[in-house]
């Protein structure tokens, strides 16, 4: 079982490392090619920060492991709240800038409601709950909306500052290469991204049938968790510099991409399971989605320290019963 953690972190590692290669090989090769810093952000970044998730549910996909898929979907966006919002109210208060609380956050309220009626096959008459093909072009398509909506926001004269995860003050960064430096970043980043996420997957399973644990508590935790690294460290680094609404604006863009645009692509390359106990993630995910808006609009909106005590008090407990639920505890 040490062995399986052990490589467990090795492909995390990978996914991280690989995600930030291929952010900035991506980014620079944009630049070189004349690309405005705000369209680099919209595409290569939004891509760069889901990039984990996405490559370890495709591959867990393909391989006939959809726990894990619906595990670190989920699990990652129950994290991105509970544990990176909480983490860094706890850090400094949080201030809600206008726009998120009128556009971002509801937009990620109705996609989540999207993606959970989309789930409810048995009130359809079907047996199986799950994300079929044609449930992940509906997410695709409607990604291809919120897509649309932010580039129109942006074509009014709307500041780059108040994009869904900051990605311009991300993509504006870094150190500027030659084209051949920037596409070997650029590859060697698809490369750490393909064996981090095979690695990941098949010690997560291996764990998984090791412990006694399903695979969706393995993703739903472990996976989850170190694919939403990327969200933890930019909200918490960005909370400490006073950058607040960097920090809210990351973990809204971010839901909304791994549910729209990593879900879809996760179950167009093959159906993704409801497993056991899976509405509760589902029923989790929206509770903590309403909480965001809730804080978002009381207080002056603003997320005080009580208020992140509370959601990651929420995320703990939620995971510990998860964990020994799916243990068979």
């Amino acid at each position: 079982m040490a062995f399986q953690v052990l490589l467990i972190v090795v492909g995390l590692a990978l996914l991280l490392c690989g995600g930030d290669l291929l952010v900035r090989g991506a980014s620079g090769l944009a630049r070189d090619l004349g690309v405005t810093p705000l369209i680099i952000g919209m595409s290569v970044v939004a891509f760069g920060t889901s990039s984990p998730e996405l490559a370890v549910n495709v591959l867990a996909a393909s391989s006939g492991n959809s726990g894990i898929s619906f595990g670190n979907i989920f699990g990652s966006n129950i994290a991105n709240i509970g544990l990176v919002l909480g983490t860094a109210a706890l850090i400094r208060p949080i201030g809600i800038e206008a726009p998120l609380v009128r556009r971002e956050i509801p937009m990620m309220l109705l996609f989540t409601g999207a993606a959970i009626i989309l789930a409810l096959d048995p009130l359809l008459g079907r047996q199986e709950a799950r994300f079929s093909r044609g449930d992940g072009i509906i997410l695709l398509l409607l990604f291809g909306v919120f897509i649309f909506l932010t580039a129109l926001s942006v074509v009014r004269g709307r500041a780059a500052a108040d994009l869904p995860g900051g990605v311009e003050s991300v993509a504006a960064t870094g150190t500027r290469h030659s084209i051949g430096v920037d596409a070997g970043l650029l590859a060697i980043g698809l490369l750490a991204l393909l064996g981090g996420g095979r690695l990941t997957v098949d010690a997560a399973v291996a764990l998984a049938r090791s412990a006694g644990v399903s695979e969706t508590v393995v993703g739903l935790t472990i996976i989850a968790v170190g694919t939403s690294l990327p969200e933890l460290a930019t909200s918490a680094m960005a909370a400490r510099r006073g950058a607040i609404d960097l920090a809210v604006g990351n973990i809204v863009g971010s839901n909304i991409f791994n549910l729209l645009f990593v879900m879809g692509i996760t179950s167009v390359v093959a159906p993704v399971i409801v497993p056991a106990r899976g509405y509760a993630d589902l029923a989790m995910t929206a509770i903590l989605s309403i909480m965001m808006l809730a804080v978002s609009l009381t207080r002056g909106r603003r997320i005080f320290r009580t208020e992140g005590i509370v959601l990651l008090a929420l995320y703990v407990a939620y995971i510990a019963w998860r964990t020994a639920t799916g243990s068979g505890l």
